[in-house]
């Protein structure tokens, strides 16, 4: 094997179309949030079959909006995965409300809804299930274990273009967060977008993005009196996305579909390649979910393997294919274990997915060639 290739985890896919885009917000002097934010949202909106999107700065501050929009605070628990990326549950503390971990299935790292009853006290406000890594959570079974009042979050941060029984992340509960980080399919460096059905829910959350103003800086502009600021009853925040990144979204968009459709050939690719390797467990797809493969995790199973998950990853680093956990168990991090007494052994399935979930390439400037070599690469692992 060639020690000297290297094969990244992930790397954005940006084209001509996105270099030029750049220059129309640049040239027009509108740069922050305005006509291309805007077609970006429409475009969205209509993707994933949604009345409202707002663009925000990232999928974290529009979790965060979508809490406030939904009145929640001091006193009042929301139900989050214990394995997902910190900031699922981070959002949750900053609103002054408190995190309730629920443990999530192996099989496809998802929360456990047969756990989510147990979980559920009158100070259950809401519930964040995470379409981790791409793969949507089983909403129905979700649902019938909530009381009817909750609200449901969907963290879609990975699940930009996925659905669920035909119907696309981000219109599956109340509302939905999209994140546009580069390790994502499609990318405006950073950036998020919150989803609703609900025009309620909609209107308060574009004010707060927008500092609760009672209209947008492009309306105002654009309006009769523009000298006349707005109406502020509403304590918001900034968290406005700029027209570059909105420019530079619209052209991913156009792409999200086929980018999706050749992950989706891979991964099938990847599943059959590597399905002699007996201590590697590779993600399946039921026949209700479309999985957007936000990166491709598989788990090692520790009694099969030929060395623990992280020699094997050293090992695979040094063969030159980058490797990564599939995200953490948040229970297990410092701030939570010191801040609301959480152990490992509390949610097996979080501690062990953090200890065994593994990430493979898998992304749009990968060739056959550099499929090829992975696959070797694996299958060399204790030979």
């Amino acid at each position: 094997m060639n020690a000297t290739r290297t094969v990244h985890i992930a790397l954005p896919m940006i084209g001509e179309e996105e270099r030029r885009a750049v220059l129309e917000p640049l040239e027009s002097g509108w740069l922050t949030q305005g006509p291309k934010v805007a077609e970006f949202e429409r475009m969205f909106a209509e993707r994933h079959r949604v009345s409202t999107a707002l663009a925000t700065t990232s999928c974290t501050t529009a979790t965060h909006l979508a809490l406030v929009a939904a009145g929640i605070g001091p006193g009042d628990e929301v139900i989050v995965p214990a394995f997902t990326w910190v900031s699922t549950a981070n959002v949750v503390v900053h609103c002054g409300a408190t995190p309730v971990f629920c443990d999530v299935r192996t099989s496809d790292f998802n929360i456990d809804p047969a756990q989510i009853a147990e979980k559920v006290t009158d100070r259950t406000k809401a519930i964040i299930p995470v379409h981790l890594f791409g793969m949507v959570a089983d909403m129905d079974a979700v649902k019938a274990a909530l009381p009817e009042h909750v609200i449901v979050i969907e963290d879609a941060a990975c699940a930009a273009g996925a659905a669920y029984k035909g119907t696309p992340a981000g219109g599956l509960g109340h509302m939905g967060a999209f994140s546009f980080h580069p390790r994502k399919s499609v990318t405006t460096g950073e950036g998020g977008m919150l989803t609703t059905n609900d025009d309620r829910l909609g209107e308060i959350a574009d004010r707060l993005r927008n500092h609760g103003a009672s209209i947008s800086e492009e309306q105002r502009h654009h309006g009769p009196k523009p000298y006349i600021l707005p109406e502020f009853d509403l304590c918001g925040f900034n968290y406005r996305m700029t027209d570059l990144q909105g420019a530079v979204g619209v052209e991913q968009l156009k792409k999200l579909d086929g980018f999706i459709a050749e992950r989706d050939r891979r991964a099938a690719w990847f599943a059959e390649q590597l399905a002699d390797i007996e201590w590697l467990r590779t993600p399946e797809v039921p026949n209700w979910a479309s999985h957007a493969w936000q990166s491709y995790v598989t788990y090692v199973e520790p009694e099969r393997a030929p060395m623990p998950r992280n020699a094997m990853m050293d090992r695979l680093k040094e063969l030159g294919v980058a490797t990564r956990p599939g995200t953490h168990a948040v229970h297990m991090l410092g701030y939570y274990r010191e801040n609301f007494g959480t152990h490992p052994d509390q949610f097996p399935g979080a501690r062990d997915s953090d200890a065994n979930s593994m990430a493979i390439p898998l992304h749009n400037r990968m060739g056959s060639d550099d499929y090829d070599y992975v696959v070797e690469a694996l299958h060399s692992i204790g030979a």
